[in-house]
Order: C-alpha cells, then structure tokens, then sequence
C-alpha cells in the first residue's frame, strides 16, 4: 500500500508524541490476542489508544489508560471494512448505519454499482430517488423525506455527510448514473445515445471535481437487471469505451481512485463470450488508466464454471499489469421470507389476508385451527415442490439462523421427512418459534463450494453485502459474523489472521485508506473487541424504522464485546454508547 505523505508526517509525529514512555493513554485494550490485519500473526498484547490513534502495542498487562477494557480470553481485530454497500440514503437517518454497526464494521464505501445522489440538480431529487428505489429497493418516499438534500455536486455532497453526526466512517464513490443523467438528461436512459463532446466533458469535470474533494473513485453499472422506473436501463448501462475510458482517466491523472462495477455478465445464452467481453475492457483500461477496477463476481447454478472462467481471465490480465479485483459473498445472495414480511405461500388470498393482520394477530390466527385449515388448503398446489426447491428454513428450534444450505432444512424434503404439506410444515415451524422462523432463497452463490473456491483465491475482494440495499428482502450485511463463524472458526478454511485480513486491511489498500484495516502504532483506533466462541447470528427481525414507516430487515451480531471508531467506544455488547465519532473517509493522495 502506499502511504501518502500526510499519513508519514502525522505518523512520525505521533511516534514522537508517544515515544516519552510511561503515559496513561485514553484507552486500553488489555492482554487480548491481536490479529493485526496483515494476515499473519496472532500475538497476547495490550492496545493502548490515545486521541483517535493507536498509540503503542505493547506487552500483556503494561499499558496504563483512563479507560481499560478487559479482553483476556477474547480477540482484538481492527475494524471491518466494508466496501459495497448502498447506505447512501440510510446514512441520512440513521448515524449507525445499522445492521453493519452490530456486525464490527467501522468503515463503509457506498456509491457502488452507479447508483448515487451526487450529483443532483434540485429538479432530479426525485429521479434519483426513484431510480434508487427500482434499482436497490429503498423505498424512494423514505429517501425523498430522510435526507437533507443540502447539496449539488458531489463536493457538497461530502460536505454535508461531514455535517452530518454518524456512528461509523463513510466513504463513497461518484456514480455513474447521475452523472450522465445530470450532462445528458432523458437522452441518458436511452441505449443507442452517446454523449456529444461538450457532454463528455462536462462528465469528466464532475468526476474530477468529485475526485478532489475526496470520493474513493468512480462506479458504473452494466447488467441488464438495473432499471429506472419507467422500464429502461439505467444511465450508463450501454456506455462504450470511448465514454467509460474519458472517465477513468480522470482517476489516472488524479493517481488514485477504484473503478467500481456492476458487470453484464447477464444476458440471454452461454455466459462464456460476456465473460470474456467484460474482462477484456476492464483489463485494458486498468492497465492504461493504471488504476484498481472491482467487480461483482457469483456463482449459479445455471453457469456453474461461470466463476472459474472470469477467475483465470483475471489471473491473466494482472499478470499483464491490469489490477482487477472481483468481488464476492462469503454466503448465498438470498432472499428472506417470514411471517412479519412475506411468506413463500402470499400468492394466495388466504395468506394475502394473513397479511393484513398486525404481527400479534398474524401469530394468534395460526393457532386457530380454522384459519391453519383453509391456509394449509389455499397452498396444497401451489406453489410446488419444484418451485420451493433450494427454500431452506432456519431458526425454528434455537433463535439463531445458518445460511449453509443444509438439504435437510430445504422446504419440500423437511416437509417430506415430516409426512404432511409443505404450508402445514411451514405454519408448525412458525409456532414453535413464535413466528420468528425464516426462510432462506440463495439465488446468487448458492453452491457454498464454490463460495470456498473464491474465498481461497487472494485475486478476490470480499464484498457484496449490499448493506442498506433490498430491505424488504435481503439482508446480507451481516456477512463478517457468518464469514468469521462458520468459514474460520467452523469449516477452518483458513486461519484467523488470514480471515481477519480479508475483512480489514485487504478492503483498505483497495481503496488507498491510509491508516485503516491494521492494528499498528499510527493507524485510526477502529478496533473490535471479539469474543470468538460467542460469534452467532440471531433472527433477522422486520422493523418500520425508515422515514414514513417503511419496513426492512434488521439482524444483530452475537460475540461483539466492543467496536472502537477512531478511539471512541461505539458499540458495547451490541448497544450503542450514545458516542458518534465516525468521519467521512477521504484517502490520501498516492506519490
């Protein structure tokens, strides 16, 4: 990673600070297992903090602090870093950017996949909304309420995130589609239009003047299942080289900054020549550009080598000097289903009626034998066996959920061993937890095999988690608990200072953050406090906590002792400690 020369001269100056020996620091974490980030070593030290910085790592039980936090017997970590997520309009009502906050992350990158609001004419507000709603499912009337909208470029756009009080430090990307949207107007939405000259231009400005004022770099989306509301793909999606390339450049001259992806791996026939379309641009404009591009890489059933194929054309393209770095999930892509959301049987009147019911009264009607009757009748044809097929349900006999797809806990074979239908068996799961059974979908990397197969190969960034995206139907940010739990501590695929780097330092160098992912005397004091054993994920519950009584799932994290942001307890024991230190992330410039 290279290190800016800001970051060396407040290093070297804070080294000076801390050499005299013998303070009280502000905090210490006491005789926890270290594992730095580097993905190397594990060592029994103290953590000694002061001001938002690690000051010294030191011997067990050595450090004083005004405040020392016992962690004998636990792990200490740096912060997660999570680089794709779309918290972009949550950020405005909620400062802990829940659920990630329960899930010990304390850096998160938005602006993923083109998808941003910056920049934006007071006239587009609700453009931007809307298609912020068709694309990532938050609810464009939450949007339109919850955030300031205080801004125009996407200059001011971090400066009012700096105005603004959060939990957790936010950093973004400049997107695409507003871009183009705010040069081109309605010609941007259209698939044979291209940017004149002065259009292009004007592009390029914004970027570059998004760039200097701090944006972690540029994304686009190409897939072809991202729609602006009336039905065509969004801005951006059928730009050609000559568009995307003016717009890399911009982060060549600028000598930092990721480019950022959704591919268009999609489409209709063999997934084979898109692979090879997609790599092939990417790899020549990461090797002229000489900047980072990140992409969205999954496994599926229907293009089972899908993954291999793009993996080895990408091993290729960094041997030739391209830095590409895909991204993936350490579990299945999936939609949830539960009784204070949507059930998989709501095609029926009968279950549609379920529905209207407040969550006391939907769980008092399964207990009536008339209403379970006519449920159980509603569904005996469908949906069928076939079309439940790879529907898992979890966190019936214990309150914690396995996202490991289990056959077993698949709908019809559970359904099946129990002798009675599939509704019958789902409703009988539904009152032996209260109702707070779920159900799990895996569309995307739904083969955990081929899950591993990504996770071992160091050309792969963890990612993905879409934090404060789908919130009606996904949850996956709770992704570092799973990854740690069943992938290192359960399944061991690798060790845990290997596991650790890939949630921490290896994000961080991706984006040129200077200071953060690694525990070490100089680097921001986002650290976490883990009590290994412990790490479990509950239920996911629904909750109406967005702007106008907008529904989403939430989950908790089991096992967090502590989370540190910039020397501040945030978390403690999944609580929040009313302390907000969170900071917009701006890297330093690379020499």
């Amino acid at each position: 990673m290279a290190v800016g020369a800001g970051f060396r001269v407040l290093l070297a100056q804070r080294r000076r600070e801390w050499s005299t020996g013998g303070m009280t620091h502000d905090l210490v974490i006491r005789a926890g297992t270290v594992i730095d980030g580097t993905g190397t070593t594990e060592r029994v030290a103290d953590v000694g903090i002061s001001g938002d910085r690690i000051a010294e790592i030191a011997e067990p039980a050595t450090l004083r602090g005004l405040r020392t936090i016992d962690a004998d017997g636990l792990v200490v970590t740096p912060g997660f870093v999570d680089i794709h997520t779309h918290y972009d309009a949550q950020i405005g009502w909620d400062p802990l950017v829940s659920s990630s906050c329960w899930h010990g992350v304390t850096s998160i990158v938005m602006g993923n996949c083109g998808m941003t609001f910056a920049p934006c004419r007071p006239d587009d507000r609700a453009y931007l909304a809307d298609c912020m709603e068709s694309v990532e499912d938050i609810p464009a009337r939450s949007i339109l309420d919850g955030l300031a909208w205080d801004w125009q470029t996407y200059g001011e756009y971090l400066g009012s995130l700096d105005r603004h009080d959060k939990g957790i430090n936010v950093g973004g990307m400049v997107g695409h589609s507003a871009l183009r949207f705010w040069a081109m107007g309605d010609r941007s939405l259209d698939g044979d239009e291209t940017p004149t000259d002065d259009e292009l231009a004007e592009m390029a400005g914004l970027v570059e003047e998004a760039m200097e004022a701090g944006a972690l770099g540029f994304s686009t989306s190409r897939t072809l299942r991202h729609f602006a509301p009336d039905g065509r793909n969004v801005p951006g999606t059928f730009a050609d080289t000559r568009e995307l390339g003016a717009l890399v450049d911009v982060l060549s001259r600028q000598g930092r900054g990721v480019v950022e992806c959704a591919p268009r791996f999609d489409g209709d026939g063999p997934s084979e020549p898109r692979a090879r379309s997609e790599l092939a641009w990417m790899a020549e404009l990461a090797a002229r550009s000489g900047r980072p591009f990140s992409f969205n890489l999954t496994h599926t059933w229907a293009n089972p080598e899908h993954h291999r194929l793009v993996l080895s054309l990408v091993h290729a393209a960094r041997a030739d000097g391209a830095a590409l770095s895909p991204q993936t999930t350490s579990r299945g892509i999936g939609v949830l289903f539960s009784l204070d959301s949507s059930t998989p049987f709501d095609r029926h009147p009968s279950w549609q009626r379920l529905r209207e019911l407040d969550p006391a009264g939907r769980r008092a009607a399964l207990g009536d034998p008339v209403v379970r009757a006519e449920l159980v009748a509603d569904a005996a044809t469908e949906p069928t066996a076939d079309q439940l097929g790879e529907f898992y349900v979890t966190g019936v006999d214990e309150p914690h959920v396995r996202y490991d797809c289990d056959p077993a806990t698949e709908l019809p074979t559970a359904a099946r061993a129990a002798g009675i239908p599939m509704a019958e068996y789902y409703i009988d799961c539904l009152l032996a937890s209260d109702g707070n059974a779920t159900v799990y979908w895996p569309i995307l990397n739904p083969n955990l095999d081929a899950v591993a197969e990504m996770l071992l190969d160091d050309a792969i960034i963890l990612g993905l988690a879409d934090g404060g995206a789908h919130v009606g139907q996904i949850l996956d940010a709770s992704q570092p608990t799973w990854f740690l739990s069943y992938w290192v501590r359960e399944r061991s695929l690798m060790s845990r200072a290997r596991g650790v780097r890939r949630l921490t330092a290896d994000g961080a160098r991706l984006f040129g953050l200077e200071g953060r992912g690694v525990i070490e005397p100089g680097a921001y004091a986002d650290v976490n406090v883990i009590d290994w054993d412990a790490l479990a994920l509950p239920r996911p519950t629904f909750a109406h906590d967005f702007p106008l009584g907008a529904g989403r799932f939430t989950q908790r994290g089991e096992g967090y002792v502590a989370t540190v942001v910039n020397g501040q307890v945030l978390m403690e024991d999944g609580e929040h400690s009313g302390a907000l230190p969170g900071a917009v992330l701006r890297p330093e410039r690379e020499l």
